[in-house]
């Protein structure tokens, strides 16, 4: 394991809506070669590598069961849309020159793995970049919550929460100006204030496990690698020392 790296085992955890750049919908071609080129940098310095997808470019389970469909059918959906997801990443990264496998939470042997827990590890040992879709396999658990679940089970040293703004605000920075970011915020001042960090039970499995979490900027090019060499960007959720709950950024 190259010397510089902090964390030899990673989980990236990817929203659907990340894939779909500025279209609106679906998957653009130019954002999956984007997050193959970053992978690319972390694989390069020896860490090994998940991948959980979300399937919000496609379909949201939550908001289709808002609409009046039945929320089971609705997450089942969603998951059939995490699973596109994942083969159109997989071939992002194999024409950048990785090895992947796809694993399910729900079975389809046609196009994938199933989820094999050992079976996953033993991918990741061989520098395979290993793609995680369908969520847990159960609807009314978040890609989220899989995220976590998956981490936890995969003996990964840190969840990389990529989104779209650079950390974790005490306030919506688009409404309000004065918003201040975390650099680092401890698990339970993130689940006391709601944060828009990750659901509540994703949060909790990843502070009863003790696994840190890190919410960055995908759009900064470089982030994902930069983290797993251990330089701080966004903000780090973790276990804090006692008596402090959170410092500031800046």
């Amino acid at each position: 394991m190259a010397p510089a790296t902090k964390y030899q085992r990673v989980l990236l955890k990817l929203s659907g809506e990340a894939l779909m750049g500025e279209q609106g919908y679906g998957i653009d071609p130019s954002i999956l070669q984007y997050i193959a080129d970053e992978v690319v940098q972390v694989h390069a310095l020896g860490a090994q590598i998940a991948i959980v997808i979300g399937g919000g470019n496609i379909l949201r389970g939550k908001t289709a069961a808002s609409a009046g469909m039945d929320r089971a059918q609705a997450d089942y959906m969603g998951m059939l849309a995490t699973v596109i997801n994942a083969l159109a990443l997989q071939d992002a990264l194999e024409h950048a020159g990785l090895t992947t496998r796809v694993q399910t939470g729900i079975e389809m042997p046609a196009v994938a793995e199933p989820f094999i827990r050992r079976r996953a590890i033993r991918h990741l040992e061989r520098e395979r970049i290993v793609i995680l879709a369908a969520g847990t396999g159960n609807p009314y658990f978040t890609t989220d919550t899989a995220a976590a679940l998956r981490a936890v089970e995969l003996h990964c040293q840190v969840l990389l929460k990529a989104t779209k703004v650079d950390g974790v605000y005490n306030d919506d920075p688009r409404r309000n100006p004065d918003a201040r970011r975390f650099s680092e915020l401890d698990y339970m001042r993130a689940l006391n204030m709601g944060l828009a960090v990750m659901d509540s039970t994703s949060l909790s499995l990843c502070k009863d496990n003790h696994l840190p979490i890190y919410v960055f900027d995908l759009q900064t090019a470089g982030n994902v690698a930069a983290i797993v060499r251990g330089e701080q960007r966004g903000t780090l959720v973790h276990e804090m020392p006692e008596g402090r709950d959170a410092i500031w950024a800046g």
